[in-house]
């Protein structure tokens, strides 16, 4: 909002210099003949007035006569010149010898030059010089202070309306972050209150759907479990039965999908409470070499094959951290197993310990994830091409659920280039 204020700020000031300096051109020119007029009628007395200085006397004093008055008129200047000096132009000179005066304008429509024929070969000039620097500066200052008193007054008008868009602004950054119940308060005397009120009943209908829909899919989800539980169990119980090999092939592909799709329901309902905005992060100081031994220890069937090879480092000078041991470890679990998917066969896991916050890395040396998919990649049911197969690529949930459970404890989830040359997982929880 400050750049705002800046911009407007310039343009008034640009603006209102502009407007002075052409404005009064632009009134001198549509306005010309009737200047001439005034400025005619205002120096008519003292042309009158400088010719009677010079007729008393012969042509041969008028020089002398000509300085002394310049002397006295100082600041203005009083000239003797020919009609036919090359500063009068043909009309000028025209006039001159008619024994009319001839006059000039200048900035804001006053007269910058005053010439008075003395006979048909002479004239008195007067010169209105310059304003000295000053002068010119005062002149300025007025203009400046006008134009600052009328920003002042512009900026005093502005200020409710600037707090109403912050106001408005901080709401709408606050739903961006998943309170969904925030308003803008805005007072009905407010001119943005129209627009105010009109955000507070799209964020009300934002959140009266997705209210709904996290409510059908937690409903839906436990409703699936049941089914899935007794058909799994009742698949259990035709496969103690003596079969024919073919046909217990065949049950055990069914229990198999069964239970890929029970995974599904309890990965999705998961995510659903992850989306919670009410959820409140527990912290709780851990150990954390024991914490990651803990979390490894879920993976020792998968360590044992000589194939993948797993690495701790462990960095900082502080062994303990606050955490939500339950949201991180199902964070770290889930980019383990998307690292042992995906790594050939090494894999390192990363902490970094500061006074700011703890910094946790899971790296392998797969192929990598190209730039343009690094953001993609956690998006709810979002998968590689080369993993649209779940045998290996899962449901595309694994990632999105552990980016929200770092972010429910205020932390974040990056996908970078990993030394290793695969992909690198960096995770950040603030002190």
């Amino acid at each position: 909002m400050f750049k705002v204020l800046l911009r407007l700020y310039l343009v008034t000031m640009v603006t209102f210099g502009a407007a002075i300096y052409l404005v009064p051109e632009l009134i001198v020119t549509v306005f010309h003949e009737r200047f001439m007029h005034y400025n005619v009628d205002m120096s008519r007395g003292m042309q009158t007035l400088l010719v009677k200085q010079f007729h008393p006397l012969p042509a041969e004093q008028w020089p002398t006569l000509a300085r002394e008055l310049d002397t006295k008129f100082s600041p203005l200047r009083v000239n003797l010149l020919s009609i036919n000096d090359p500063k009068f132009n043909a009309r000028e000179r025209h006039q001159l010898e008619q024994g009319q005066g001839v006059l000039r304008i200048g900035e804001w429509g006053w007269r910058t030059l005053v010439v008075s024929p003395l006979n048909r070969q002479q004239a008195i000039e007067l010169v209105m010089p310059p304003d000295p620097f000053d002068m010119n500066v005062l002149y300025w200052s007025i203009n400046v202070l006008i134009g600052a008193a009328l920003l002042a007054c512009l900026l005093l008008w502005l200020r409710p309306h600037w707090r109403d868009l912050e106001r408005l602004k901080r709401t709408a950054a606050q739903i961006g972050q998943g309170h969904l119940s925030a308003r803008t308060h805005i007072s009905p005397r407010s001119n943005v209150h129209a627009l105010a009120s009109a955000f507070d009943t799209m964020a009300q209908d934002i959140e009266s759907l997705l209210n709904q829909q996290r409510d059908l899919l937690n409903a839906v989800s436990h409703e699936l479990r049941t089914p899935l539980t007794r058909l799994d169990f009742g698949l259990a119980l035709v496969l103690c039965d003596d079969l024919p090999p073919a046909s217990r092939d065949r049950l055990l592909v069914l229990v198999g999908h069964i239970r890929e799709l029970d995974e599904l329901v309890l990965e999705l309902l998961s995510f659903s409470r992850l989306k919670n905005p009410t959820l409140v992060p527990e912290r709780v100081d851990v150990s954390l070499d024991e914490f990651i031994d803990s979390i490894l220890g879920s993976f020792d069937e998968a360590l044992e094959t000589p194939d993948i090879v797993l690495d701790v480092l462990m960095q900082g000078t502080q062994a303990r951290f606050a955490l939500d041991p339950r949201l991180t470890a199902r964070a770290l679990q889930n980019l383990l197993r998307n690292a042992m998917r995906y790594c050939d066969h090494r894999i390192q896991v990363g902490v970094n310990v500061t006074p700011q916050g703890c910094e946790l890395w899971v790296d392998d040396d797969g192929i990598g994830i190209a730039e343009v998919d690094r953001e993609r990649v956690f998006e709810p049911f979002y998968r590689l091409d080369r993993s649209r197969d779940r045998a290996t690529g899962g449901f595309g949930l694994g990632l999105a659920i552990s980016r929200r459970a770092l972010e429910a404890q205020g932390g974040t989830l990056k996908l970078e280039q990993s030394p290793l040359g695969g992909a690198r997982f960096r995770l950040w929880l603030p002190a």
